[in-house]
């Protein structure tokens, strides 16, 4: 593990919120759109990742139309793989000299209507998706968001996680844990900072459902109660470098109403 320095913050009057800032987002593809589209419209280089390339390079792609100029890539990573994310963590990191952040959006779901009946295959899907990606992610991505001076780990969870329901025991179960590692991981950073405080923050964005424009235009007379649409996610997600490590560490920020 390396020493955490300092670095210049990456944006400096007059510029853009995230100019000179790198930031990357793993599952990018699926929930990860409107948040690419606005990381790059706040100046941050983007390097996102997901299991689908074909959804990944779409996604991409409209990021760097909707923003000419904005410099998006993308790469399919496996992080299922401890290697292989940290191979992602250093490759960013060598190519374009720092990392400001790492966004968690790898997502899945598996539910029933009771509890009795709940499969525990549900439990190894969720658990690699929501579990285990997040695990690798924080630990590739640790020390460089330590170096970076300015460096942000966020993980998107679900109110569930606070009111597990008994048909979504495994979900509800997988995110609390989830919330947990990402938790530790903020502890890790106030360590390392001393009294200086946390030289990086780890923070929790809490919804009930993420919906987006395609949703609604399917289900035109639902009216998704409760849910997050992807554009208030992305500004959250954003707003996360708009305030100081040490108040945004260790925190749940709640995007529907709390349990």
């Amino acid at each position: 593990m390396t020493t955490p320095t300092s670095s210049p913050s990456p944006n400096e009057p007059g510029e853009r919120p995230l100019d000179g800032a790198v930031v990357a987002v793993a599952g990018a593809a699926a929930r990860g759109r409107a948040t690419l589209l606005r990381l790059a419209e706040a100046g941050a280089t983007v390097v996102a990742s997901d299991a689908d390339p074909a959804r990944l390079a779409e996604a991409v792609d409209t990021a760097r139309y909707a923003h000419g100029g904005a410099s998006v890539t993308g790469e399919t990573v496996d992080l299922l793989d401890l290697g292989a994310a940290r191979a992602w963590a250093d490759r960013t990191e060598k190519e374009f000299g720092r990392v400001d952040g790492l966004i968690h959006l790898v997502g899945g779901w598996r539910g029933g209507k009771t509890f009795a009946d709940a499969p525990l295959a549900d439990w190894d899907t969720l658990h690699n998706l929501l579990i285990r990606t997040a695990q690798h992610t924080s630990l590739a991505f640790h020390d460089a968001l330590l170096r970076s001076g300015k460096g942000r780990y966020v993980l998107i969870s679900a109110a569930g996680a606070s009111k597990p329901t008994a048909g979504n025991a495994a979900y509800a179960a997988a995110k609390a844990a989830a919330e947990a590692w990402t938790l530790a991981l903020a502890d890790s950073f106030r360590k390392l900072g001393g009294e200086s405080g946390p030289p990086a923050a780890a923070a929790i964005l809490v919804v009930k459902a993420l919906v987006h424009d395609a949703m609604r235009a399917e289900r035109p007379n639902a009216k998704f109660a409760g849910f997050t649409d992807v554009k208030e996610l992305a500004e959250a997600i954003t707003g996360l470098w708009d305030r100081p490590a040490q108040e945004v560490n260790g925190t749940r920020l709640w995007l529907t109403p709390e349990q």
